[in-house]
C-alpha cells in the first residue's frame, strides 16, 4: 500500500495525529561537523548549568521574591544556550497538500494534555504522598501574584523548548526524541518532585515528537506553553 493510500485509510484525527507526532516533513537542517560539536560542548554545559539553577529555585520558600529572581534566571540560562548552540527552526506540518506552521495543532495538544492531568489530579490527591507533592508545587501558586506567575510560566516554557527541543535534539544525532527526553526529566529531577519529573517525562516524549515530524521549535513551544498555563491555573482549584 502507498503511503497516499495509507493516509487515506485512516481516520481523520489518525491523519492529523499522524502529521502533527510522526510523519516527517521534508528539510535539510544538517550541521557541519565543526557545527555539531560546538554544539554539543555549548548543550552539554548550559544543561549542568541550568539542572543547578533549577533545583536552587525550587527549594526556595513560597512567597521568596528570589524565586522570581531564579526563575528568570534560569529562564535566560536556558534561551542564551540555545541561541549561542547554533541555528535553531520554526518548523513545518502537512496541512492539506501544503506545509504550514503549527499553530493550531500543538496548541490542541497542549490543552488537550492538559485535560488528562486535570482528570489524573482527581486520582492523586486520593493518595497522600503524590498529594503533598502536588501541593508544595502549587504553594508558589498560592503565594504569588497570578499575572506574574502566568509570565514566569509562559517565559520558561518556551526557554524550556529553545533548549532541548531546539539546542539540545539538533545536537543529538541518533533517537533525539529518546536522549532529549531522558535530558529534560533528569534536569526535572534536580527539584526532587516526583510528580514534576512525571510530568516531565510525558510532556518531554509529546514534544520531542512534535520536533521529530516538524523539524522546529514552534509545536513543542505551543504545546508546553498551553499545557503548562492551564495546569498553573487551574490545578489549584482541583487541590483546593
Amino acid at each position: 500500500m502507498s503511503a497516499d493510500a495509507g493516509e487515506r485509510a485512516g481516520s481523520p484525527v489518525q491523519i492529523w495525529l499522524r502529521r502533527a507526532l510522526w510523519d516527517v516533513v521534508p528539510r535539510d537542517q544538517r550541521d557541519t561537523a565543526e557545527g555539531l560539536r560546538r554544539r554539543q560542548v555549548v548543550t552539554l554545559a548550559v544543561a549542568v548549568v541550568g539542572a543547578l539553577v533549577l533545583g536552587w529555585s525550587i527549594r526556595l520558600e513560597p512567597g521568596d521574591s528570589l524565586f522570581y529572581v531564579g526563575t528568570f534566571a534560569l529562564a535566560a540560562v536556558w534561551t542564551v544556550g540555545a541561541f549561542a548552540s547554533g541555528r535553531l527552526h520554526l518548523g513545518r506540518i502537512a496541512f492539506g497538500d501544503r506545509l504550514t506552521r503549527p499553530v493550531l495543532t500543538p496548541l490542541v495538544i497542549g490543552f488537550g494534555l492538559a485535560g488528562v492531568f486535570v482528570a489524573g489530579a482527581l486520582v492523586v490527591r486520593q493518595i497522600p504522598w503524590l498529594d503533598e507533592q502536588v501541593r508544595s508545587v502549587l504553594d508558589f501558586a498560592d503565594q504569588g501574584s497570578v499575572p506574574l506567575l502566568v509570565l514566569i510560566t509562559t517565559v520558561n516554557g518556551i526557554a524550556e523548548e529553545l533548549f532541548f527541543r531546539g539546542a539540545a535534539y539538533a545536537a543529538v544525532p541518533r533517537h533525539p526524541v529518546l536522549w532529549t527526553s531522558l535530558a529534560y526529566l533528569v534536569v526535572t529531577l534536580a527539584t526532587g518532585n516526583v510528580m514534576l519529573a512525571f510530568a516531565a517525562a510525558l510532556l518531554g516524549v509529546l514534544c520531542g515528537l512534535e520536533r521529530r515530524a516538524s523539524g522546529g521549535i514552534l509545536g513543542p513551544i505551543l504545546t508546553h506553553v498551553s499545557w503548562s498555563v492551564t495546569m498553573l491555573l487551574v490545578l489549584p482549584l482541583v487541590f483546593a
